[in-house]
């Protein structure tokens, strides 16, 4: 049976996700438009969520790389979809942020509708997993994506972002307050992860999460 909270994560999973995200993690491409997508192939798991909550640092957290993915504080420069093949056996992909972004009405216009034709047609697709910074909690134009997830009938799961910068008693309120509102949508996972890229807080339950969404073997 599948873990519905982060309690039942076993240590064998855990161990699972530690021996994968150990493996080779190596930029595969960069697309800026949807006839320059890499072709379907390993599944695939997509980090999404507003400029600046945090993608390129959580996603360097999981693989233990400082500089894998490439991090700023200016929101919105991630202007393109990257894919990182991880051992050969998933794809991490690191999607352009929506709201704030330093860049032209056109430009944005441009990546966020790639970004919309991705998460709504990509095959491979396994999961999205929606990024949400603790500090900011649920905005409307996340819950936007989730209302568009659920309609394109397209898995995802809230992972809370720099959960460090909240005393625990705030971290605890906010679980359950997101907790409780992932349940009422159709296409949420029930498994709600609160991470820290600085501590490492729920870094390895989130590996054992998406390790057991990767290819059993790797696809050479």
């Amino acid at each position: 049976m599948a873990p519905r909270t982060a309690d039942e994560i076993d240590q064998a999973a855990i161990e699972a996700g530690r021996l994968l995200f150990a493996g080779e993690c190596r930029f595969v491409a960069g697309a800026t438009d949807p006839s320059i997508l890499p072709p379907v192939g390993l599944p695939e798991v997509a980090f999404a969520g507003r400029s600046n909550v945090g993608k390129s640092s959580l996603i360097n957290a999981l693989t233990g790389r400082k500089t894998l993915a490439r991090t700023s504080n200016t929101p919105g420069r991630t202007q393109q979809i990257n894919f990182f093949s991880l051992a050969d056996r998933l794809i991490l992909v690191d999607m352009p942020g929506y709201g704030y972004a330093k860049a032209s009405r056109k430009e944005v216009k441009e990546w966020q509708g790639l970004a919309t034709l991705y998460l709504r047609g990509r095959p491979s697709l396994r999961r999205v997993l929606l990024l949400i910074d603790a500090r900011q909690g649920l905005k409307e134009s996340d819950q936007q994506v989730m209302r568009q997830l659920d309609e394109s009938a397209q898995s995802y799961q809230l992972v809370l972002t720099k959960a460090d910068k909240l005393k625990p008693a705030a971290l605890a309120a906010l679980r359950e307050k997101v907790a409780a509102l992932a349940a009422r949508h159709p296409a949420a996972h029930p498994v709600l992860v609160a991470t820290s890229a600085v501590t490492g807080d729920g870094v390895s339950i989130l590996r054992a999460l998406l390790a057991a969404l990767a290819s059993p073997t790797p696809l050479r």
